[in-house]
């Protein structure tokens, strides 16, 4: 494992981690990983053509080296009333370290966030909202074009997800 470990998660550079190349088996585990987040050991082992122990190793391994974040559930918010998806584009009035910082850590106290990414360009975050109502999600634009520093904020309202791929493209490596 050791070995494994060490050849997974390569050295550390500064404070940059210099990751080697994958093989295909840790490939095949990543896919198997990411399509079913509980599959077993064992039916991982033989789904990828190796026996359960060095399969174990090497997901520990990949796990170490940050190739595998978490494991979760992927919950549908409809079902549970969350009708309401909508991304905020925010336009912040400066861009100063100690400004984005403030901001990331407004949009993480706010529930109704379930994504936030920051962009360049025009816009500077987009976040991903779902809320259970129209009014809930308005109580909140209240709050975000309030808080200090936002410039302007533009909203597009969800019709409906004809992609929802919560996966990295594997294929494209070649799984």
């Amino acid at each position: 494992m050791r070995r494994m470990a060490g050849r997974m998660a390569g050295r550390r550079v500064g404070t940059v981690r210099v990751l080697k190349a994958l093989d295909e088996i840790d490939l095949k585990i990543l896919k198997e990983i990411q399509a079913d987040g509980r599959i077993t050991n064992v039916e991982l082992a033989r789904r990828v053509g190796i026996s359960p122990p060095p399969c174990l190793r090497r997901v520990r391994a990949l796990e170490e080296a940050g190739y595998i974040v978490g494991y979760r559930g992927l919950i549908d918010a409809r079902r549970l009333g969350f009708d309401v998806t909508v991304f905020a584009a925010v336009h912040l009035a400066s861009q100063a370290d100690a400004d984005l910082r403030s901001f990331e850590d407004f949009v993480r106290a706010e529930p109704l966030v379930r994504e936030c990414w920051m962009l360049s360009g025009e816009v500077d975050f987009i976040l991903k909202c779902v809320a259970p109502d129209m009014a809930t999600f308005q109580e909140f634009v209240a709050r975000l074009t309030a808080a200090p520093l936002v410039r302007n904020v533009r909203t597009s309202l969800v019709l409906q997800n004809p992609k929802n791929e919560a996966a990295a493209p594997l294929e494209l490596k070649g799984v």
